[in-house]
This record gives structure tokens, C-alpha cells and sequence, in this order.
């Protein structure tokens, strides 16, 4: 791949990563709740779910993935489950101060693991790396080399562009001071978590 080519496929990234969605929503009622650190996992999930998709697109075994239709049913439903979990979590977990609750052990580990299966159940991903992926990258022609390159563009774009919205997530949460503020907060991004996981529950 030239230059030119690599813009290209950065360009049609980017606009995939950035465009709304459940995974960009379950993110953000994430950051909003819990503070930009506790949602560094989750995003870190997310883009090694991408990586995963990217992975069995250059390796020719998307299509064989397809027909493993019942795994990714299950993964799809395993990760929805996680966001009911932590959107029930938001709305039952009492607010006492601007802060977060304290974490709790291992949930870093599970985040990462609830973004990855989000990730490999979202219809929007498959879409993008089974059907429009291969219109902008030569597959057939691809090179361990050229594959390791694809990748490393295609990290540093998801998680700059998640990691933003965690951010920008985060400064918003900073001005709210009230714990009531705060209760409302979490209830409606747990709502929006919850919403997230019906989007991609009832999806393809």
C-alpha cells in the first residue's frame, strides 16, 4: 500500500470508529460514571476486539467466522449481559460524593474482556471488517509486514479517537459537584448502557 492508500483506509476507520453507536455509547455513560481511568480498560477491549476482526479479515477467515454464527451469538450476548450488569450496577450503587465508588478488584480485567466480546458481537464492526474493509485494503495481496502496519494505524486510531471520548466524557462529569447530580448521572448512563445492550441484542 502507498501513501495514498493508507489515508484512505485511515480516513474510512476513523469515520467507522467515530461514528455513534452502542460500543461508543457504552463508553461514554462508562467515562461519565465512573471517571477517564476505569474506562481506559474498556477501550483497550474494544480496540483488541477490532484488532481480532482485523486479524481474521487478513488471515481470509471472515467468511468462516460468518459461519460460526451460534460463537458469536453467544459472545453478542455475553457482552450485552456485562452492560446490563454494569448499567444495573449505575443505577443501584448509592452516590455519596463527586467521586466514584472505589474500584473493585479485577474489574479492570473484566472490562477489558466486556469490551472484546462487545466488540466481536457488534453487527457495526463485522459490517465494516467483512464487507467494507475489503473494498479499501487488497486482502489477497496482503504481507505480514503490510498486515503489522494496517494494525498499528488501525490501534493508534481506535484508541485515540475512544480515549477522546472518554476524555471529553470525563471533563463533563468533573463539573457536576451534588451527589444528586451525580445519582442522576448514573441513572441515565446506566439507561444508556442498557439501551446499548438492546441495540446490539436486536441487531443482525
Amino acid at each position: 500500500m502507498d501513501i495514498a492508500s493508507f489515508m484512505v483506509f485511515a480516513g474510512v476507520y476513523f469515520l467507522a470508529v467515530a461514528s455513534p453507536g452502542p460500543g461508543i455509547a457504552a463508553l461514554v455513560a462508562r467515562s461519565l460514571s465512573t471517571g477517564f481511568r476505569r474506562a481506559v480498560p474498556f477501550v483497550l477491549g474494544i480496540a483488541a476486539g477490532d484488532l481480532v476482526w482485523l486479524a481474521f479479515s487478513a488471515l481470509g477467515l471472515s467468511l468462516l467466522m460468518q459461519s460460526f454464527h451460534t460463537v458469536f451469538v453467544v459472545i453478542k450476548y455475553a457482552g450485552c449481559a456485562y452492560l446490563i450488569y454494569l448499567a444495573w450496577k449505575l443505577w443501584t450503587t448509592p452516590v455519596e460524593s463527586q467521586s466514584a465508588a472505589p474500584a473493585i478488584r479485577g474489574e479492570g480485567l473484566r472490562l477489558f474482556f466486556g469490551g472484546v466480546a462487545l466488540t466481536l458481537g457488534n453487527p457495526k464492526v463485522m459490517v465494516f471488517f467483512v464487507s467494507i474493509l475489503p473494498l479499501v485494503v487488497d486482502l489477497s495481496a496482503i504481507t505480514p509486514v503490510l498486515f503489522v502496519e494496517i494494525a498499528v494505524l488501525t490501534m493508534v486510531i481506535i484508541n485515540t479517537t475512544l480515549l477522546a471520548y472518554a476524555f471529553a466524557a470525563d471533563r463533563a462529569r468533573r463539573l457536576v459537584s451534588s451527589p444528586r447530580a451525580m445519582r442522576r448521572i448514573n441513572r441515565v448512563t446506566g439507561g444508556v448502557m442498557a439501551g446499548a445492550a438492546a441495540a446490539i441484542a436486536t441487531r443482525g
